[in-house]
């Protein structure tokens, strides 16, 4: 008898594998294996600068310093994941699982190799059904906390085209910004665990992944059955802007539309309420 799948989970802008680690630790408890990727230039695979963690921080090194993302394309993102799929995929097809920004590099995976994937499922992720979604307004109204507090950390003048370099470690010592970031992206959880968070993640995303390939199409990602969880609770792609990204995609495959459920969790909830979110793979797992 062949064994449950496995999740694969694909972390955010900014994220590294670390940031599963909580939910990890649920879907383990309820039985069900599964493996958080670091995408390339992240995590493990990544010499983040030592300027960001050295304190006091220098912040003319932080800028100067080269990144980890430099010439890593959705492409990339797209291999490296494929490689894990193939190697879980004698225990079952994998279900996918991203979050925000991961949504394109999931979305991109499931188009290119719909046999790889059993199911995927975009925790608040981006999903795009039409280059015009990577051009043109949506026509809906964005009202985001994340953006203006983004702004507060971003360190201009970094040297790689296309990447961008947030310092969350600076809200260690500012309260008021470590207020506004938390409400942006994990209001629903404690001041420890949103410490927690930022030391989880990178400082460098690279904004490339936003290309022509992260655009699904009916003909291969609407093979795969997909799953979007609406989080109703997130500042930083409000339930509007989710709505949206579900609408146009059912428009592209009527036949093979999402299945969505809605949890009352932020945007990283699955840090913060682990359990919320095992409960709802569990069962999609069956």
């Amino acid at each position: 008898m062949r064994s449950q799948p496995t999740f694969v989970l694909v972390h955010g802008g900014s994220g590294t594998a670390r940031t599963w680690t909580p939910l990890r630790n649920e879907l383990a408890l309820r039985g069900h294996r599964s493996y958080a990727v670091d995408l390339p230039g992240h995590g493990d695979l990544a010499d983040v600068p030592a300027a960001y963690y050295r304190q006091p921080q220098d912040p003319a090194a932080l800028a100067a310093a080269p990144s980890p993302l430099r010439g890593v394309t959705l492409a990339d993102n797209v291999r490296h994941v494929a490689a894990v799929l193939r190697r879980l995929a004698p225990a079952g097809p994998p279900v996918l699982v991203g979050n925000s920004l991961g949504g394109l590099t999931i979305s991109a995976v499931a188009d290119a190799h719909p046999e790889l994937v059993g199911r995927v499922v975009y925790l608040s992720a981006l999903c795009l059904s039409d280059p015009a979604m990577l051009t043109e307004p949506w026509g809906v109204e964005d009202d985001n906390l994340l953006d203006a507090a983004a702004a507060r950390i971003a360190v201009p003048g970094v040297p790689d085209p296309g990447v961008v370099r947030l310092n969350w470690r600076a809200a260690h010592g500012d309260p008021e910004l470590f207020a506004r970031l938390k409400a942006a992206i994990m209001a629903d959880g404690t001041d420890h665990q949103f410490r927690l968070l930022l030391d989880a993640l990178d400082p460098d995303e690279n904004h490339g992944v936003l290309a022509a390939g992260a655009v699904v199409s009916a003909e291969g990602w609407g093979r795969v059955p997909h799953t979007f969880v609406r989080l109703a609770e997130d500042r930083a792609i409000p339930p509007a802007v989710q709505d949206v990204m579900i609408r146009r995609a059912d428009e592209l495959t009527p036949a093979n539309p999402f299945e969505v459920h809605t949890l009352a969790a932020s945007h990283v909830g699955y840090f913060s309420r682990p359990a919320l979110f095992a409960d709802l793979l569990t069962r999609l797992a069956r």
